[in-house]
């Protein structure tokens, strides 16, 4: 079931087409990603999605129903990228503040606040301001504000930005749970090892208009260049084979190679196997979600991009 469907968004700014017919669906309890260079129109759909702006034309569907802001806003958590937190306010009280604009009750919403607090290493901190705050703190602070009242879809605009990687796994963590339990996540960044760790599904924009979709693996799947990396315990004497091109040999006694039209990984194997040497590892190399990136944005030739390849 899709908790969110964007149907043919267009949002033109002048001259400019922010948002070019773009369509996705998202489904109910996974980790989405939203990828796409600067300026490419994540922020302006983005903002369709949580009622920011309206769109020229297209439908949002949430939950089953056409997206109505005035209502369906309370159960959506956005966190942009752009802070918005009172920097003279203390951090309790200021988490106090927006969790009771979010319909919470004092009492639940500091028990709350407590209770996440204690969960992300923030107990200390209830008297201190903001402006005391490192960039990593205050993304703490933020990432509490945005999921403490429980929304269905939490929408994360560079949540790790300013993290380091100790406080990286922890949001990362509450990331994986709040999905397990339910709750629906976008996921915006530029960090793409991020998004092949913790998406499940991804959509990639870039000018307006989507130019990729699907899951992390059939993404990946849909660029392989029929590479493999095989190790040995030494390098074999003979490597001339039509069922294989040599890509790189390295000086580890392994090998890239890719498969020749026609051939299959059995082959290579077969023909490894009647060598004189031992083989310690064969393995499928897959482009990363970096690598798809750069070929899709920049026009990069995927044989260059991806062949470029090392142990």
């Amino acid at each position: 079931m899709n908790l969110l469907e964007a149907q043919h968004l267009k949002k033109y700014f002048a001259t400019q087409k922010a948002v070019d017919d773009i369509s996705f669906s998202v489904a109910q309890g996974s980790i989405f990603g939203l990828l796409g260079p600067n300026g490419a129109g994540k922020t302006t759909l983005l903002r369709m999605i949580t009622g920011i702006f309206y769109p020229d034309s297209g439908e949002i569907i949430f939950d089953g129903k056409k997206f109505d802001p005035l209502k369906d806003i309370e159960r959506i958590g956005y966190m942009p990228e752009e802070r918005g937190l009172y920097k003279k306010m203390k951090i309790g009280e200021q988490a106090l503040y927006l969790a009771q604009l979010k319909g919470l009750r004092k009492a639940e919403a500091t028990r709350l606040i407590k209770d996440w607090f204690t969960r992300l290493e923030m107990e200390s901190w209830w008297n201190k301001k903001v402006e005391d705050l490192s960039k990593g703190m205050s993304q703490k602070l933020q990432f509490v504000t945005t999921v403490l009242h429980n929304p269905k879809l939490i929408i994360l605009d560079e949540p790790f930005s300013g993290l380091d990687p100790v406080n990286s796994n922890l949001i990362r963590d509450e990331i994986f749970n709040l999905a397990k339990n339910g709750t629906t996540v976008i996921f915006s960044t530029h960090r793409m090892e991020q998004v092949e760790e913790i998406c499940n599904h991804i959509v990639l924009v870039n000018k307006g208009k989507k130019i990729l979709d699907g899951t992390v693996k059939e993404v990946k799947q849909n660029f392989k260049e029929n590479l493999f990396r095989i190790s040995f315990d030494a390098m074999p004497l003979n490597t001339n084979n039509d069922a294989f091109t040599i890509v790189k040999q390295n000086e580890d006694y392994s090998l890239v190679v890719k498969i020749n039209e026609g051939y299959s990984p059995n082959d290579i194997l077969r023909y490894f196997l009647q060598s004189n040497v031992n083989i310690f590892s064969f393995n499928e190399i897959l482009p990363s979600l970096n690598e798809i990136f750069i070929h899709l944005v920049e026009g990069t030739p995927a044989t260059r991009q991806f062949q470029n390849v090392t142990a």
